[in-house]
């Protein structure tokens, strides 16, 4: 892995993660060190049960260590409360989920303004935002539209947009593409790529060989551990 000589966006140090359900225990991380800075596209791969899904729990605030540290923009959050946590996720992180989140009978332009109505924004400038966002990812003429009369594509771009309306500093993303077509998926990893080159630092969830390539860096999970921080993959030559 490189040396960034800037301090990391996202730091987790020796962070385990155990899983109590009566008398069994189960340990979804063993102690990792993971290290993200600020503009970076980063890929954490691993098959089921590996632990990506609950590395990107904790990464969202979403959860917390069992031990370890996790620091985000220097401030350890290891034991934030739940109210703590969520603030942290309202602030900082921005969420792309492979089943959207949106409301079906809702228009486009209404569910990106979700986010800023549950912080309070005023009507006029939830709009404005919105309407910027949906123009960064290409939608604007789609604001008016029930967000289930438009394409999977569309609507992951919806998605997108949604997650952007609040400036995050992380944008993370879960398996974002698993219910699209391969040429669809691709489409939406593009546009992903072009808003990390104008600065957004993304993290991308996912056991797909030919979604990581798009990423930067690629960290694969086994069993809880890591088990490389620059894990190339060969095939890159269907991106432009």
């Amino acid at each position: 892995m490189k040396k960034n000589k800037n301090n990391p966006l996202i730091k987790f140090d020796r962070i385990t993660k155990t899983y109590i359900t009566g008398p069994v225990k189960y340990q979804a991380l063993k102690g990792i060190d993971i290290e993200i800075y600020r503009g970076e596209f980063i890929a954490i791969i691993g098959h089921s049960g590996s632990g990506k899904s609950t590395t990107m729990n904790l990464m969202g605030a979403l959860d917390s260590p069992t031990s370890g540290n996790y620091f985000l923009k220097g401030k350890n959050i290891s034991h934030y409360n739940q109210d703590e946590l969520a603030e942290i996720r309202n602030k900082e992180i921005g969420f792309i989920f492979q089943s959207y989140n949106l409301l079906p009978r809702t228009t486009v332009l209404k569910n990106v303004e979700r986010p800023m109505l549950y912080a309070g924004y005023p009507e006029e400038e939830r709009k404005k935002r919105a309407i910027e966002m949906l123009k960064a990812v290409g939608l604007a003429d789609k604001a008016s539209n029930l967000s289930n009369h438009i394409s999977g594509g569309q609507i992951q771009r919806v998605a997108i947009a949604r997650a952007l309306t609040m400036n995050p500093s992380i944008l993370l993303a879960d398996e974002p593409t698993g219910n699209l077509d391969t040429k669809t998926a691709h489409q939406v990893m593009k546009f992903l790529v072009q808003l990390n080159k104008k600065g957004s630092t993304i993290i991308l969830i996912t056991h797909e060989d030919d979604i990581a390539v798009f990423a930067n860096r690629i960290i694969k999970i086994t069993d809880g551990l890591i088990e490389s921080h620059d894990y190339k993959l060969k095939t890159t030559s269907f991106i432009t």
